[in-house]
C-alpha cells in the first residue's frame, strides 16, 4: 500500500512513451460504499469490468488515486488498507488486468485521529497523489488519463497535466466551476470512459505514424 508516509523517495525518469490511465476508486471503479474497507462489499460500478478488460490490451500504466479520508476520521485503521488493495488486485485480474499501483491519501484537516489530522499535498484536489505515481513509475502525465466521478478527481488531473474524464453519473453535486475543473470529457461510465481513452489514442498513433512517413 502507497501512502505518504510509506513511499519511496526515488525519481525514476519520466518515459515518454508510458501512459497511465488513473483511476479513482468510490464511485468510478466500484460503487460507491461510504468508508468502506470490506472486501465482500466491494462491487464494480456499472462499465468497470469492461473497461479494465479493453484497457488491458494496451500498454497503458492502471493506478487507483483514492482519498481514504476514513482513516484521519477514526473510522477504520490505515492497515485496513492493504485488505482493500489486495482485493482490487484480484478483481482487476479477474477481468485480465494488472493494477500497477494504489494510491491512498488518508489525511483530512479535521480529522480526529492525530497522525493524519493535517492539510497535505495529495488529498484530490490537489495533484500530489498523481505526481508521485508519475514520479515513481515514469509516467508521462502529458500522455495520461484520470477517469473520476466529481470534480475534485478533474481538477487533480488537470492540475497534474493529464487529459481527464468526468463520469456523468450524478455522484458530482456541487458544481463549483473554474478553469482548473473543466474535463476533457465526459463519459456515462467507466466502459465509454476508457473507449473514449482508445480511440484518442489510435487516432494519435495513425497521426505519428503518416508524420513519420511522411519523414521517411
Amino acid at each position: 500500500m502507497l501512502t505518504p508516509s510509506r513511499m519511496s523517495h526515488v525519481k525514476p525518469s519520466v518515459n515518454p512513451h508510458q501512459s497511465a490511465v488513473f483511476i479513482d476508486k468510490d464511485g468510478t471503479l466500484l460503487e460507491d460504499v461510504p468508508y468502506n474497507v470490506d472486501p465482500q462489499q466491494m462491487r464494480f460500478a456499472p462499465g468497470a469490468c469492461e473497461a479494465l478488460c479493453a484497457l488491458a490490451c494496451c500498454p497503458f500504466k492502471l493506478i487507483v488515486i483514492s482519498n481514504q479520508s476514513g482513516v484521519a476520521l477514526g473510522r477504520f485503521d490505515i492497515g485496513a488498507l492493504d485488505v482493500v488493495e489486495a482485493k482490487l488486485r484480484a478483481m482487476f485480474a479477474s477481468c485480465g488486468a494488472t493494477l500497477d499501483g494504489v494510491y491512498w491519501c488518508p489525511h483530512h484537516p479535521e480529522g480526529s485521529v492525530p497522525t493524519y489530522a493535517q492539510s497535505c499535498d495529495c488529498r484530490k484536489p490537489a495533484p500530489g497523489m498523481l505526481l508521485r505515481a508519475a514520479r515513481e513509475h515514469g509516467i508521462d502525465l502529458g500522455t495520461s488519463w484520470f477517469v473520476g466521478d466529481i470534480l475534485d478527481d478533474v481538477e487533480a488531473g488537470n492540475v497534474a497535466g493529464c487529459k481527464t474524464i468526468l463520469l456523468d453519473n450524478g455522484h458530482e453535486t456541487v458544481w463549483r466551476h473554474t478553469q482548473t475543473r473543466v474535463p476533457t470529457a465526459y463519459a456515462r461510465d467507466l466502459h465509454r470512459a476508457a473507449l473514449m481513452i482508445l480511440q484518442y489514442h489510435e487516432k494519435c498513433s495513425a497521426s505519428a505514424s503518416d508524420l513519420s512517413g511522411q519523414a521517411a
